[in-house]
C-alpha cells in the first residue's frame, strides 16, 4: 500500500509528454483514478487507444477531462474527490511566447491560478506544479510568465498553508530530453532528411534531464513538500556543440550549421539563484528552497551587523556537472524516443 492507494490523481496538461510520464509511472500502482485534463480532444483520443491497446487492466482507471486551465468552470468541474494534482499545463515554447505574450500570460500565470483556487476549493491534499530554469533571471516572454507562475504558486499556498488545507509546492527543471521543444528529435530529423545540424551557439550550455528523472523529482515533491517549497534536481548539462556531436555519433554526421540564437535565448540556464541558494537544503539529489514566510509588517524585523541576501554563485548548467561528448550519448540513449528511433534506422 502507498500513499496514492485508491486516491484520484489529476494531471492537468496530461497528453503532453510529461503528463504522459507521469501518467505511466502511476498507471500500474495501486492509484485509484487517473483524471487527465487538456484542451486537446485528438490527444486524449489517441492516448485512450493506446492505454487499451498497451495497458487493458488497467485503462479503465483513467478518465478524460476536455477544458482549458484559462477556464475556471472546466477546471473546477474536474476537481470534485480529487486528492493530489500534478500541474503540468504550459505555454513552452520561447520564440512563440515571445511572439505572444499575452497567451503565455493566460496560460501560464492566470491558468495556475486557476489550478490553485480550484484546488483549494475542494479540499485537495496536494498540488504539485512544474516550472522551469527559464523562470530564475528570467530574460524571455517564457521564462517570465515561469517566474510569475512561481509568484502566483507562492502566494497561493502561503494562504492556503493558513487555513490549514492544500499544500501546494513547485518543482524546477531543465531541459528535459525529447520532450515537446527539445532539440534532440529537431536534430534527429534533420539528420534523417540528410541536413546539416543546426546550432545556436556551440558554447550555449543546457542541463539534460530525462523524462523519468524528471517525474522521480515530482514524486519526491508529493512525499517531502512543506507548503510553499521549491523541489531542484541536481542534473547534468553539456554545450549545444557536444550534445549535437552525442547525437550525430549515433545517428550519423551530415555536419553542422551555425544559425545563432533565437528569440529569448540564454547563453546558459539556472536553475537556483543565488538569493534561493542562501535559503536552500541540500538533500542529496534535490535541493529544497524553503518558502519565505516573513508577513508585510517589516517594523517588526531589525538587523545587526552583516546581512547575507546572495550566495556565492547561483545553480547554472555552467557550473553543474558537464558532459563530453561520450557522456552526452549515454545520457541520450536513457530516452525511450532516442532508442526507437535507434530501432527503426536499424530496420530501414
Amino acid at each position: 500500500m502507498s500513499e496514492f492507494s485508491n486516491a484520484t490523481f489529476l494531471i492537468t496538461g496530461g497528453t503532453g509528454s510529461f503528463g504522459n510520464t507521469v501518467l505511466k509511472h502511476f498507471l500500474e500502482t495501486d492509484i485509484g483514478e487517473i483524471r487527465i485534463f487538456s484542451r486537446d480532444e485528438k490527444k486524449q483520443d489517441d492516448m485512450r487507444h493506446e492505454l487499451q491497446a498497451k495497458y487493458p487492466a488497467h485503462a479503465g482507471k483513467v478518465k478524460f477531462y476536455v477544458g482549458d486551465v484559462r477556464d475556471p468552470r472546466s477546471v473546477a468541474d474536474a476537481m470534485p474527490g480529487v486528492d493530489y494534482i500534478f500541474h503540468a499545463a504550459a505555454l513552452k515554447q520561447v520564440p512563440s511566447c515571445e511572439f505572444f505574450p499575452m497567451q503565455a500570460v493566460k496560460t501560464n500565470i492566470e491558468g495556475t491560478d486557476n489550478v490553485l483556487h480550484a484546488a483549494v476549493d475542494a479540499g485537495v491534499k496536494r498540488v504539485v506544479c512544474l516550472s522551469t530554469d527559464k523562470a530564475a533571471y528570467p530574460i524571455n516572454a517564457m521564462g517570465i510568465s515561469k517566474a510569475m507562475m512561481e509568484h502566483v504558486i507562492y502566494a497561493n499556498a502561503r494562504i492556503a498553508a493558513e487555513r490549514g488545507g492544500t499544500v501546494i509546492c513547485c518543482t524546477r527543471y531543465g531541459n528535459v530530453m525529447c520532450s515537446r521543444g527539445s532539440v534532440i528529435p529537431l536534430f534527429i530529423e534533420q539528420i534523417k532528411a540528410g541536413h546539416p545540424i543546426t546550432i545556436t551557439n556551440p558554447a550555449m550550455t543546457r542541463f539534460l534531464m530525462n523524462l523519468d528523472e524528471a517525474v522521480d523529482l515530482v514524486k519526491f515533491a508529493f512525499q517531502h513538500a512543506n507548503p510553499g517549497d521549491l523541489f531542484i534536481q541536481k542534473a547534468d548539462a553539456s554545450t549545444i556543440c557536444d550534445l549535437a556531436k552525442g547525437v550525430q555519433k549515433l545517428f550519423g554526421d551530415t555536419g553542422t550549421s551555425i544559425i545563432g540564437t533565437r528569440h529569448g535565448e540564454k547563453l546558459y540556464e539556472t536553475l537556483m539563484t543565488r538569493e534561493e541558494r542562501l535559503r536552500s537544503e541540500d538533500m542529496g539529489n534535490y535541493f529544497r528552497v524553503a518558502a519565505d514566510n516573513r508577513d508585510l509588517n517589516y517594523d517588526k524585523y531589525f538587523v545587526e551587523g552583516k546581512v547575507m541576501t546572495e550566495a556565492e554563485e547561483s545553480y547554472t548548467s555552467h557550473n553543474t556537472r558537464i558532459l563530453d561528448v561520450d557522456g552526452v550519448v549515454k545520457k541520450i540513449l536513457t530516452t525511450d524516443y532516442v532508442k526507437e528511433e535507434l530501432a527503426r534506422m536499424e530496420k530501414a
